[in-house]
């Protein structure tokens, strides 16, 4: 009876979350709706980066192909690496568990890293790109560019609290970029 009565309960729980996936087609009204909707979207982006925040806004819908699908991956605000310019042009706010790609670009001016062992830490990096390279590192403490050129990394953010990725030796506020993990 035991037996029986646990079989049961395992049936009725992997049913549920197959009926729970079936999502009814939109309607046509409701499409309208949806517009509207990302349109106050884009007006709340826009007026949080006026506010000196960049807010990672994902989407995360797990499908077929997992977490490191491309529709899943947020494209953030870059990062820039130049003689007397601000790093960064706000703070980063990303949601833990969320998926997301940065392009760090040095214009050559002088050599320049972004150092910040503490960030490295507290993500997952998935790779870093540079020259259509992809490097899968098991670990990384900082970038150090010698020349011009653009490197793009990609990491889930796992540990929540705030992280800075600064230039080594700097003390300016302009010269780190701040992440806020939540």
């Amino acid at each position: 009876m035991t037996r029986l009565l646990t079989i049961l309960m395992l049936m009725a729980g992997l049913a549920a979350p197959a009926y729970a996936q079936e999502a009814p087609k939109p309607k046509p009204e409701d499409a309208a709706a949806q517009a509207a909707e990302m349109e106050e979207g884009e007006e709340e982006e826009a007026e949080a980066a006026a506010d000196g925040v960049h807010e990672a806004a994902a989407k995360f819908d797990y499908g077929f192909s997992g977490m490191l699908a491309r529709d899943n991956r947020t494209q953030l605000a870059p990062l820039t690496l130049a003689s007397g310019k601000p790093v960064a042009s706000a703070e980063y706010k990303l949601k833990s568990g969320g998926y997301y790609r940065i392009d760090i670009t040095a214009d050559g001016s002088q050599e320049l890293a972004l150092s910040g062992g503490d960030f490295f830490r507290a993500v997952w990096v998935n790779e870093i790109v540079i020259n259509d390279i992809e490097i899968r590192p098991m670990g990384v403490h900082s970038l150090e560019f010698d020349d011009a050129g653009t490197a793009s990394l990609s990491f889930v953010a796992i540990v929540p609290g705030r992280y800075t990725l600064s230039i080594p030796g700097s003390h300016g506020e302009t010269q780190q970029a701040v992440f806020n993990i939540q």
